[in-house]
């Protein structure tokens, strides 16, 4: 037996004819030797937080929440940024304010439904309209030449020429007149606005009467008459059936202690001082009330939110939910306030009688009308209660309401008297 048979076969050296044929190869498979290797596409260069160092992928870090865009850069983008940020003016703005004036409860349906983006959040529009409409308000109202005025009338006891006595007993009748025509009011409502200026009238006469008289006399070389206003009672403060004094009959308190007492005494001192100043200028109590008047809604308007919230508290809603109404029901109310104010001096800029003057009362006496009613179809389509249980809780929270805002007023007007 020849043992080379038995010796395996060496394997047959390769070849160019032993190569595998590409064409050969099943479809989408190449040889080694004809794959060229391509380098991977290089990673996009994105940035990076620069507090945690993650990649942003928007201008506020996912990770840390820090902002891309700082302070230190150009002044006019800073600025323009701030007005943004207070008064929000753009795409949102126009979305906001339609359904705000005249689709009640749209809003806070879309804020429940997730839609917030879209529009004006509840606080920065109740804080815009309730800011501009209490500013529109103090330049609506005059209170300069010593009296208190709106739209041209005044006190007449304090007139000191026969001119000016006049022309504020016409300004009064004229407002007088004006809100007869703008307000329908039933037969007793007439008489009341006949007996208000009746009493105009007589008061305008009974001036008019003493200055005549004391021009006169000072043509005449004689001693005038003596003006009835010139020697009015200071107002004064009665305790314990005696004036009130901080040092002989001051005002204490049992249940404070005594250093509360004594502020409450420095209070009362500063009042009485301020009242003094109000009889010769009472235009300055007025403009501190109405500069404190938004203070006051601010301080009301979680109040209002509690009140839904005992009056609907079988719906389950979170009292956040009922602040939501509250701010954009006083949001709509600030911004009737706002266009009411601005219609009255629009139309006081035209002829009395007038087209525009006439449009302009209509307009406010509309508004007028929709506040209640664009309240109610609110509550009833957030709450989405029956008619009648409605309308009961509606009157229930309104005159509860209504309480507590006189009780405001009250406060904030003695408060507007201290801190003059």
């Amino acid at each position: 037996m020849n043992p080379s048979s038995e010796t395996p076969a060496s394997p047959p050296a390769p070849s160019a004819a032993a190569a595998p044929d590409p064409a050969s190869a099943p479809a989408g498979i190449l040889a080694s030797e004809d794959v060229v290797p391509i380098d991977p596409p290089p990673s996009p260069v994105g940035r990076a937080c620069e507090n945690c160092g993650t990649p942003l992928l928007g201008e506020h870090c996912y990770a840390c929440g820090q902002p891309t865009r700082g302070m230190v850069r150009h002044f006019t983008t800073i600025v323009g940024d701030v007005v943004d940020t207070v008064f929000n003016f753009d795409s949102r703005t126009v979305r906001t304010v339609g359904p705000l004036l005249f689709r009640p409860g749209r809003l806070t349906h879309e804020y429940f439904d997730g839609h917030r983006v879209r529009f004006v959040s509840p606080v920065r529009l109740f804080f815009f309209f309730c800011v501009a409409a209490f500013l529109a308000l103090q330049f609506s109202v005059d209170t300069g030449d010593n009296f208190v005025n709106f739209n041209g009338a005044g006190d007449i006891s304090t007139a000191q020429t026969v001119q000016e006595a006049e022309t504020r007993r016409d300004a009064a009748i004229a407002l007088l007149e004006t809100t007869r025509k703008a307000i329908p009011t039933p037969p007793d409502g007439n008489d009341g606005m006949d007996e208000g200026i009746a009493e105009i009238r007589k008061e305008a006469d009974t001036r008019l009467a003493y200055l005549r008289a004391r021009d006169a006399a000072i043509a005449a070389g004689t001693a005038p008459p003596e003006d009835p206003n010139a020697d009015e009672e200071p107002i004064k403060f009665r305790f314990n059936e005696r004036d009130w004094d901080p040092d002989d009959n001051p005002l204490v308190i049992g249940w404070l202690p005594g250093f509360a007492n004594d502020g409450v005494n420095r209070l009362l001192l500063r009042a009485r001082g301020n009242i003094d100043h109000i009889q010769d200028d009472p235009g300055r109590l007025l403009e501190a009330f109405l500069q404190t008047l938004p203070q006051t809604l601010f301080v009301l308007l979680p109040v209002f939110a509690l009140l839904l919230k005992l009056m609907y508290v079988f719906k389950r809603r979170l009292y956040m939910e009922h602040l939501i109404v509250a701010l954009h029901s006083h949001a709509f109310l600030c911004a009737a306030l706002l266009l009411m104010v601005l219609l009255t001096d629009i139309g006081a800029q035209f002829a009395p009688g007038g087209l525009v003057e006439s449009v302009c009362e209509l307009a406010v006496f509309a508004l007028m009308l929709w506040m209640p009613l664009y309240l109610l179809l609110m509550q009833k389509r957030v709450y989405r209660q029956g008619w009648i249980m409605t309308l009961l809780k509606y009157f229930v929270i309104g005159n509860l309401y209504l309480i507590l805002i006189s009780f405001g007023v009250v406060v904030n007007l003695a408060f507007s008297l201290v801190a003059m």
